[in-house]
């Protein structure tokens, strides 16, 4: 394994990349991380590891444009931990659960492939794969459409709202 590369945070914020000579954006920083280069973020005045502070500056950024992966319900969540005895536990809990998590998509994929790879259409596999699935995906759409209707039932009787049509106006 290399030696990770370096890359140096300036007081005027810039970020230098000294394994190219020049100075890099968080676009690049990301890019790095999605192409799996190992690097180290230090500050140039104190050589103190900064990668962390970096890489949530880098989240901080994708989750401000576009989809963000974590919702407000989520990050509260997070927020609540720091300072809580189990902070240690959640973190490690959140760790191995994007593992698990990345360990799944790998193994979908590569199912995936070695079905789509012996079919001789692989076209055809992906239709027969697909409706296989339909009465799976209808018993679940049935039943959170009975939730649903149940729960609109529930919210027009506290209402004081009848179900079914409007009735006439009576007659004096």
């Amino acid at each position: 394994m290399s030696e990770p590369r370096i890359i140096k945070k300036y007081p005027n914020r810039r970020l230098y990349d000294t394994h190219i000579s020049r100075y890099i954006t968080l676009e690049e920083i990301r890019q790095l991380v999605l192409q799996n280069i190992p690097f180290r973020v230090e500050d140039k005045r104190t050589h103190e590891d900064i990668t962390r502070s970096i890489l949530l500056q880098v989240i901080a950024e994708q989750e401000e444009g576009g989809n963000p992966i974590f919702t407000t319900d989520l990050l509260r969540f997070i927020i609540r931990y720091y300072g809580d005895p189990m902070q240690n536990s959640i973190g490690r809990y959140l760790e191995l659960s994007a593992q698990l998590f990345q360990e799944q998509q790998h193994h979908f994929a590569d199912q995936l492939r070695e079905l789509l790879g012996q079919a001789q259409q692989p076209i055809q596999a992906l239709k027969e794969l697909a409706e296989r699935q339909v009465p799976i995906w209808r018993s679940v759409r049935a039943e959170f459409l009975r939730n649903l209707s149940s729960k609109a039932k529930s919210i027009k009787r506290r209402a004081g709202i009848e179900d079914g049509p409007p009735r006439p106006p009576a007659r004096d």
